[in-house]
């Protein structure tokens, strides 16, 4: 595991950016306006919030003459005349707590930035980043319904390169659909006609059936007694932020000291198992304690006929992983891999019309998050080959490690590439620092042993 906080350029760096004043970029064409109810999966309160990704770009000689600013702009206009809906905005219809889409043509947030900041200043390219609130649109402009469902700031930097940021409301799509999303942008400022992929709504796919009828269990949402969220730390705890990166090597170690029959198991199967092990270890001292880790798995290839290419809505079941904390901080690695592998397997066409009829029954509930871990995966998701022309990102993904309801309880599995074209696994995570230290701990203890010597 390879340390990814090294220290910071040795004189003192404090990112200045001067922003632009905000303005909306609508569809460069007339687009229809009417109403589109989203999915019973995408418009659930676990999905209510902004997804923040940023790109960082290195200066090319492509760019010679070119404002990636410019550019960009023109592109999303041009983009938002096939994806219009994301120039709409969401509405709360009488029915419950259903969202709509009123397709209106208005156009999405834009913000034009220059930074006083080279691309090396900040130094190795993980989250946290040096100055990460002047890089994003400022949250003072965020909300759910009745304003920009996606928010984009550009930031020119002084040595020629530029960094894209982009908020994205959750309920809109998943992040293979922002992907497609940037896709199609990023085809547009190269020149094409239209995207490769162009997009479908569909959303009707998720939908409850016409008389629910709930199948199977969905303990992930099972014992909500309040949408109110309670930190797992105290109010004055010491929050830090650190990206761990996996190599393949480190992979190869873990897996190494796997039973036979888990050699086959996925990267982010031992992956999963690995933090939520040496979390559990760092945060739940209470053996007692049912600790979880939740994380979600893509569906478009478990429906028969398949989720049709282009679609962009939400399209993933959120699992959850349950044990007592003793007995995953004390049984090996393996006991949590066969845990996440088992739920995972779980996940059918028909548990996902399951879950629809469970979301309209039960009012759409908020996530089981008491003692919850949650662990998004985006490694199959190429973020970083998004390209406006200039060339591909040196850094995509995840903009921090402190997402979700409350801080701590959110990290990434994100894919990248390093200089070398080395791939590799980065894995934000906030924790007070004293149970960094445990968590941190606990992780080099895998990955020197194995499970079968702890």
């Amino acid at each position: 595991m390879e340390d990814c906080n090294p220290p910071l350029p040795s004189r003192e760096f404090t990112l200045m950016v001067n922003r632009k004043p905000q303005e909306i970029i609508a569809p460069a064409e007339p687009t229809p306006h009417e109403l589109k109810p989203l999915s019973d999966i995408d418009d659930q309160q676990a999905l209510r919030f902004l997804v923040p990704v940023i790109h960082f770009y290195a200066a090319n000689s492509n760019m010679t003459g070119q404002d990636p600013v410019g550019v960009i702009r023109e592109a999303i206009s041009k983009a938002l005349v096939y994806y219009y809906p994301l120039a709409g905005r969401l509405r709360q219809v009488a029915d419950g707590n259903k969202l709509v889409v009123e397709c209106t043509g208005e156009g999405v947030l834009f913000i034009e930035a220059n930074a006083d900041a080279t691309l090396n200043e900040f130094g190795e390219l993980h989250p946290p980043f040096i100055g990460i609130e002047n890089l994003l649109v400022p949250n003072s402009y965020y909300g759910i319904t009745d304003c920009p469902v996606l928010f984009i700031q550009v930031t020119r930097l002084k040595c020629g390169g530029f960094i894209f940021s982009s908020c994205i409301n959750h309920t809109m799509c998943d992040a293979f659909g922002m992907f497609q999303f940037l896709m199609a942008v990023s085809e547009l400022a190269r020149g094409f006609e239209a995207p490769t992929l162009l997009p479908v709504w569909e959303r009707h796919i998720f939908n409850a059936r016409k008389q629910p009828r709930v199948t199977h269990a969905h303990p992930e949402y099972e014992g909500v007694i309040s949408d109110t969220i309670i930190s797992p730390f105290s109010e004055d705890a010491d929050m830090v932020e650190r990206t761990f990166v996996f190599k393949r090597d480190d992979i190869a170690a873990l897996r190494s000291h796997l039973p036979p029959h888990l050699h086959n198991c996925s990267t982010l199967d031992i992956l999963l198992s690995c933090i939520w092990r040496s979390r559990t270890i760092a945060v739940f001292p209470d053996d007692d304690d049912e600790v979880r880790i939740i994380y979600p798995v893509n569906v478009r290839n478990r429906f028969n006929p398949q989720i049709p290419q282009g679609y962009y809505g939400n399209a993933f079941a959120m699992c959850a992983a349950i044990a007592r904390a003793g007995n995953l901080s004390r049984k090996p690695l393996h006991y949590a891999i066969e845990l996440v592998k088992e739920k995972k397997h779980a996940i059918t066409e028909d548990y996902m019309k399951s879950l629809a009829d469970f979301m309209v029954t039960r009012g759409r509930p908020q996530l089981m998050l008491s003692k919850a871990f949650i662990v998004p995966d985006n490694t199959r998701i190429e973020f970083q080959q998004v390209d406006f022309g200039l060339g591909k990102a040196a850094y995509a993904g995840v903009a921090t490690g402190r997402l979700g309801p409350v801080e701590g309880i959110c990290s990434h599995c994100i894919g990248s590439n390093n200089e070398k074209g080395e791939s590799r696994i980065l894995i934000p995570v906030c924790l007070p620092s004293k149970a960094m230290k445990i968590f941190t701990k606990e992780l080099e203890k895998l990955l020197l042993f194995g499970s079968s010597k702890l």
